[in-house]
């Protein structure tokens, strides 16, 4: 099996007293930590409010490592390498789409000790099982774009100015190896699910919520950027997080 390597993480101390755990940030596919988690709009708020944070830069993604293979990537290997990353301390979890997806398991598996869990554009569905690697990699290297919707959008999201694609694409197929099943195992611990109101991949989430304990759901303005980018989220969080 592969070492055990921690992802790198972005860590914002505070000057004044400690209020609660250290908060960990975990973005989406395809973009980045500074995108997805802006320091002034986050992490700067946070220390203000006595808490740290950490940003976790996901393999394939800025700030993250290239990723050489697969098996880099499979899901448990993932959680793994951020579970190292952050710690044996009792943390507070937000992640967003990708991001929830591995909070989810992170939570659930215990690797990571949760207070509180925020989960914000998460969807029920398992998209990266359903890609067709052939045909988005042709595409990638200059051949027919796939016919199919989703191999569609997925190499879309890969080949954008400035993403590893190749990395990116072993991400899809290592993730796709061990699909997100939320009926397998579920968190136990308090948590918010967040989903805008115009988010087609959050469609269904309520399914999810179900699943956990206690959990509660709030729908935000936005579809599944704008979501994210609204301050109602950010609201959101804080609050729940009892910042």
């Amino acid at each position: 099996m592969t070492s055990v390597v921690a992802l790198p993480t972005t860590r914002t101390g505070v000057d004044v007293e400690v209020s609660g755990p250290p908060v960990v940030l975990v973005h989406g596919f395809a973009t980045s930590g500074d995108v997805d988690w802006p320091v002034g709009r986050w992490a700067e708020a946070f220390a203000a409010a006595g808490r740290e944070t950490v940003v976790v830069h996901l393999p394939g993604h800025a700030g993250g490592p290239a990723v050489g293979a697969p098996d880099e990537v499979v899901t448990t290997h993932l959680l793994a390498r951020i579970a190292e990353a952050v710690g044996q301390e009792e943390v507070d979890l937000v992640g967003y789409s990708l991001g929830a997806r591995l909070a989810w398991d992170l939570a659930a598996t215990g690797v990571v000790s949760v207070r509180r869990l925020v989960l914000g554009g998460l969807s029920p569905m398992e998209p990266f099982a359903a890609v067709d690697l052939a045909k988005a990699r042709a595409a990638a290297d200059g051949g027919p774009q796939p016919e199919d919707m989703l191999t569609g959008i997925i190499t879309h999201m890969v080949t954008g100015p400035g993403q590893d694609t190749a990395s990116l694409l072993n991400v899809v197929e290592g993730l796709a190896r061990e699909p997100f099943d939320p009926a397998a195992r579920a968190p136990r611990v308090p948590t918010l699910f967040l989903a805008g109101q115009e988010d087609p991949m959050s469609q269904g989430v309520d399914h999810l919520v179900a699943q956990v304990p206690g959990a509660e759901l709030r729908h935000v303005p936005g579809d599944h950027v704008g979501a994210l980018n609204s301050d109602e989220f950010r609201a959101a969080v804080f609050a729940f997080l009892e910042v």
